[in-house]
């Protein structure tokens, strides 16, 4: 497993393709309070339940200030399926080569069933305007997720 953040870390600089093709930094959101959360694979059915669950709570974190992104290692046209088949409305990152994944302390060995095997471990951060993490959790269930990021969130 590669090295985790902690609060009070500065963010690893990132700049992914989102679902579209265009580019998208985090550089471009300083000044936001933001909201990355890692998910290992679209469509898949953990990381739908976050993601519905992110997009139905949008509009709440939204009016508290916070910008939420999804990033995951699949290619543009993966990541676009899902976010077209979902009606996902916050941008979803392609990190292909799990190069951000490793920056962030995201990438290791997970275990599914009998399989044992290298991948994302499902993982959410909050950066303040600066980028500095304020909150950061690996291992995440999907399901309840936001309703407790909220709570803790005070949103």
């Amino acid at each position: 497993m590669t090295e985790k953040l902690t609060p009070g870390d500065s963010a690893p600089e990132f700049t992914l393709a989102d679902a579209d093709g265009s580019t998208v930094s985090l550089a471009d959101l300083r000044g936001r309070s933001v909201v990355v959360y890692f998910y290992p694979k679209a469509a898949t059915p953990g990381c739908t339940t976050e993601a519905c669950d992110f997009r139905d709570n949008l509009s709440s974190l939204a009016a508290a200030g916070y910008t939420v992104i999804g990033i995951s290692p699949d290619t543009v046209e993966e990541i676009r399926a899902f976010r077209d088949a979902e009606g996902l409305t916050f941008p979803l990152l392609a990190d292909s080569d799990a190069a951000v994944a490793r920056a962030w302390g995201v990438w290791g060995e997970k275990t599914v069933g009998e399989r044992t095997f290298e991948g994302v471990i499902r993982s959410t951060f909050v950066l303040d305007g600066d980028g500095i993490v304020r909150r950061a959790e690996y291992g995440v269930d999907p399901n309840g997720h936001v309703a407790r990021l909220r709570e803790e969130l005070g949103v």
